[in-house]
């Protein structure tokens, strides 16, 4: 008999811990998808309009002019953006020059990715570049260096045959500031989009709308009326959409994290079977009893399905409130770290969602009732033999 609870407190014991580990690991993987979703949005706008062909669109029109008086947009910023050849005291990099009108400058998270310098792209009329921190490691520039940043460009008006110097723009720029917000991003020279359009020879077009809308606005609603509006030479895209293979990489990371601590419930789940078992074995001579008094079979498998799902039911609902309890205590002090340095890697974040509970208690039910229904099934194998026999 001790054996038996013995082996019931470790299946109870297994689904504990493994709920638990449940809950906190996809609180986890909810606060860095937060987090990384969060850097993201620094950098990328709720709603941007990009051209289904070509890299280039006039955004003078009437529609478009529309959009930008809307009372429910919040910014409206023209981009421009390219690659091109960054050239600081005779070390080069590929970047992308980006291009941005004022209105970019809006979004107030911009200063929390600043690493060096600040956010400025233009002060007693001169103009000034924002550069990643990628861009900044691979050509060691030093802000409080009075040398500019040089940019190279194609030129597309220079006839063939012509110097080879003249099939290049070249213009130079001052640095601000430094940003750091992802690999994506990083290898970005931000610049004001007269100096991108004087670089890149692009006097009209532009390379995407970035649009932002006060809280509150519906963006689904908002896209939907945009695409009808624009049609299928434009395509119309949520911050979803922009960071598609970012979105997939996390899903996939956390269903697979979530998939093994699932076999994991399982094995323990499944020691039910083997502790019911037992307990069968040990009261076959109680159950004949019971079915001579007239209890009948789908009575025996219930009162041995109970105690599986009892079993498992203790330990989901335990584990999931140390589950909780862990992750409070971790978003409130803070107390276990990623390791490295700066604010963004001190702290392993969390965020609790109601949906996780949700999914882990149906899973651990899922599984129990499973275990459950065969323990259940063993307890009247054989019931009528035993029965003859007394």
């Amino acid at each position: 008999m001790n054996a038996i609870n013995i082996i019931s407190g470790i299946s109870m014991l297994g689904v504990f811990i493994g709920s638990a580990a449940l809950v906190i690991i996809l609180s986890v993987f909810n606060g860095f998808e937060k987090m990384i979703l969060g850097l993201y949005s620094n950098f990328t706008p709720e709603i941007k309009i990009e051209p289904r062909f070509g890299k280039t669109f006039d955004p003078n029109t009437p529609y478009f002019e529309q959009i930008h008086k809307d009372p429910r947009v919040f910014s409206y910023t023209e981009a421009l953006q390219e690659k091109a050849l960054m050239v600081y005291s005779n070390k080069q990099f590929i970047g992308t020059v980006k291009g941005v009108t004022g209105d970019f400058l809006k979004n107030k998270r911009l200063d929390s990715t600043i690493q060096d310098g600040s956010f400025t792209l233009q002060a007693d009329k001169q103009e000034y570049a924002v550069i990643g921190g990628t861009v900044a490691g691979s050509l060691g520039v030093n802000i409080n260096d009075p040398e500019p940043l040089h940019l190279y460009a194609p030129n597309r008006n220079a006839e063939s045959g012509s110097n080879p110097l003249d099939e290049f723009v070249v213009r130079s720029i001052n640095v601000s500031g430094v940003f750091t917000i992802q690999a994506d991003f990083d290898d970005f020279a931000v610049v004001p989009i007269a100096f991108a359009r004087d670089v890149l020879n692009q006097p009209v077009n532009v390379t995407s709308l970035e649009i932002n809308y006060n809280k509150g606005t519906d963006l689904d609603a908002v896209q939907s009326e945009i695409q009808d509006k624009i049609g299928n030479k434009y395509t119309v895209k949520n911050r979803i959409q922009q960071n598609t293979e970012l979105y997939k990489t996390l899903n996939y990371e956390r269903w697979f994290i979530f998939m093994i601590l699932v076999f994991v419930l399982i094995i323990a789940i499944f020691n039910i079977i083997g502790s019911l078992t037992m307990l069968v074995i040990d009261k076959k001579k109680d159950i004949a009893i019971l079915s001579s008094l007239g209890a009948g079979k789908r009575l025996v498998q219930g009162i041995f399905f109970f105690e599986g799902m009892m079993i498992s039911g203790i330990g989901c609902i335990s584990g999931m409130v140390l589950g909780v309890l862990f992750c409070l205590v971790q978003e409130y002090t803070k107390w276990i770290k990623m390791g490295g340095t700066g604010s963004a890697a001190d702290p392993y974040p969390v965020e609790l969602r109601a949906t996780d509970f949700i999914l882990v208690f149906l899973t651990v039910s899922i599984i129990a009732v499973i275990a459950s229904a065969v323990s259940a099934r063993l307890s009247v194998k054989g019931l009528d033999d035993l029965k003859a026999d007394l």
